[in-house]
C-alpha cells in the first residue's frame, strides 16, 4: 500500500471517529405527543425524563404514563439511529458495508 493511500484510510478513520464522537455527545430528545419528553445523549444515556403533570388527571393514569414514557424513550433511540446512519452512511459505503 502506498503513502498515498494510507494517508486517505488515516483521514477517514480520523473522520469516522470525529462523526461518532458527535453523536455520542449530542442530546436527542424523544416525544410522546407533549406528554413526556426524554433526553437521550448518543450513547443511549438517558439525561432527563419531563412529564406534562397537566396532560394526567389521577394516578389511574399510571398506564397511560408508562405508555408515554416508552414512546418518548423509543422516538429518542429513532432519532439516535437515524443520524448514526446519516453521518455513519458514507463510511460504510467506502469500507464496503462493513460498519
Amino acid at each position: 500500500m502506498n503513502a498515498a493511500m494510507m494517508g486517505k484510510i488515516r483521514k477517514m478513520q480520523k473522520e469516522l471517529q470525529e462523526a461518532q464522537q458527535k453523536i455520542q455527545e449530542t442530546v436527542f430528545v424523544g416525544t410522546s405527543g407533549g406528554v413526556c419528553k426524554v433526553e437521550m445523549k448518543g450513547t443511549h444515556e438517558v439525561l432527563k425524563v419531563t412529564i406534562d403533570k397537566d396532560a394526567f388527571e389521577s394516578k389511574d393514569d399510571i398506564e397511560m404514563i408508562e405508555d408515554a414514557l416508552t414512546s418518548a424513550y423509543n422516538d429518542a433511540l429513532k432519532q439516535i439511529e437515524e443520524a448514526t446512519a446519516k453521518m455513519m452512511g458514507p463510511y460504510a459505503s467506502m469500507l464496503g458495508g462493513i460498519l
